[in-house]
């Protein structure tokens, strides 16, 4: 990985003093979480819808306890290192922050986005984190799946693949 995209990764108190810089100079701020494991075009083109929403795009990682917490004892498939740095090499994305909890709603009252982004499967009034982001004038904003692209499918389909061949 490039130096560039390394130092895209903060933590969490070094983000929030980057972004303060940046406001401070006139940036929207925009932020979306996931767990992003196995990484797939409709991940990279949400992201880059995500970035069109402002200047900045802030992408908060679940820990890999996290993930394993929302989605089972199998789950990530990559480690939160990885991921983050997958995550980092992608040109739409400035920052790539983890989070411990199971939702972000701790690092969006931290942060404070301008605009706070989710997928299609998060009607706006049921985004942790609303009421914060918009109690502050920013805004919130459901983002259209990309159909035909799920982690869990790739896994189906590689386990299937394996099962053949073994």
């Amino acid at each position: 990985m490039s130096v560039s995209s390394r130092s895209k990764i903060r933590s969490r108190v070094q983000l929030k003093d980057e972004l303060a810089h940046l406001r401070s100079k006139g940036k929207k701020i925009v932020f979306t979480n996931g767990c992003f494991d196995l990484l797939h075009p409709g991940h990279v083109r949400y992201l880059e819808k995500a970035r069109a929403e402002g200047d900045v795009l802030v992408v908060a990682l679940n820990s890999d306890s996290s993930v394993r917490r929302i989605k089972g004892a199998e789950r990530p498939i990559q480690n939160q290192e990885e991921r983050a740095e997958v995550i980092a090499g992608l040109q739409c994305v400035d920052f790539v922050t983890v989070f411990d909890e199971e939702t972000p709603y701790e690092i969006i009252q931290e942060l404070l986005p301008d605009v706070l982004v989710k997928g299609g499967d998060w009607p706006v009034e049921q985004i942790v984190g609303r009421e914060t982001v918009e109690a502050h004038g920013g805004k919130v904003i459901s983002i259209a799946f990309e159909t035909g692209y799920s982690t869990s499918k790739i896994i189906d389909r590689i386990r299937a693949t394996a099962q053949r061949t073994s």
